[in-house]
């Protein structure tokens, strides 16, 4: 029976790569990926999930699926440029993938499909830092937390939860990694970024609460605050929290091992070992 040995949790600047080129890897965002990737291997997963926010460059307004499974046996990526990273093949969990996708149907998720896609920097970032090899496949699941209307904080939960029941039906002794991508507070190129920026985060103390909830093992509570009209306050991509939010229905009510708030920046680097987990 497959098993969820893990959960990872990782900010999407584009900016990060070039930054971290620049700095070396003793920077302070380098040595972060590097806390996150080192745990990553020790985990050992066949398999990763990741939870994801397309930022309109997979997608677009015609169409936009609220939530949507890739489905393939490989993709690409970035396909927006993302500086410092390289073009990636990136391999895909096809079978699993549609396993996946015939569970959550069968449960009442009326996820979309798409069957030809590439990747931008909200996947392929935190993938260049942590497992830049590329050799654990993928099952991307997109979640829209960036353009409104975004689907309530329960219904992600849900969704995380869904992806555990269906993880446990896969077969084979697969272990599986559950990856959310993305910011708590973050405002881009809009009224509540910071004076003078293009982005950043409008809202720390929301930043620091979701963390200080995390970190407490509360999910429940982080699911009942983090209501649309709260998500909207702390910046026009803090909707990402729902890739956070589906992850933790997947791995259950845990503490983490690692969680690392930048809260000044809108995000955190957070890593969860669950039972079962080969890192000891």
């Amino acid at each position: 029976m497959a098993r969820i040995v893990a959960g990872l949790g990782l900010p999407h600047s584009p900016g990060y790569p070039a930054l971290v080129a620049r700095e070396g890897p003793t920077s302070e965002t380098a040595q972060l990926y590097q806390e996150v990737a080192r745990r990553l291997d020790a985990a050992r997963p066949d398999l990763m999930v990741v939870f994801d926010s397309d930022h309109l460059n997979t997608f677009s307004l015609n169409p936009l699926p609220t939530l949507c499974i890739g489905v393939t046996n490989q993709t690409a990526g970035p396909n927006d440029g993302t500086p410092g990273v390289p073009q990636y093949i990136v391999p895909v969990a096809e079978e699993a993938a549609t396993d996946l996708l015939r569970f959550g149907l069968q449960a009442g998720f009326d996820f979309a499909t798409t069957y030809e896609f590439t990747l931008d920097h909200s996947i392929m970032v935190p993938l260049h830092f942590v497992r830049p090899q590329m050799d654990i496949p993928i099952v991307p699941i997109f979640i829209n937390g960036i353009v409104p209307p975004i689907p309530l904080a329960q219904r992600c939960h849900a969704l995380g939860q869904i992806v555990r029941q269906a993880v446990e039906t896969l077969p084979g002794d697969l272990s599986v990694a559950i990856l959310a991508s993305g910011d708590f507070s973050n405002d881009v190129g809009g009224m509540l970024a910071p004076l003078d920026e293009y982005s950043g985060s409008p809202d720390v103390a929301w930043a620091q609460h979701v963390v200080d909830l995390m970190r407490a093992g509360t999910v429940n509570q982080l699911v009942r605050a983090a209501t649309t009209p709260r998500m909207a306050r702390a910046g026009n991509v803090a909707g990402e929290l729902l890739n956070w939010i589906a992850m933790l229905g997947a791995i259950g009510d845990q503490r983490p091992e690692f969680l690392e708030p930048q809260a000044d920046e809108g995000h955190a680097y957070g890593f969860w070992y669950l039972d079962g987990g080969r890192h000891r």
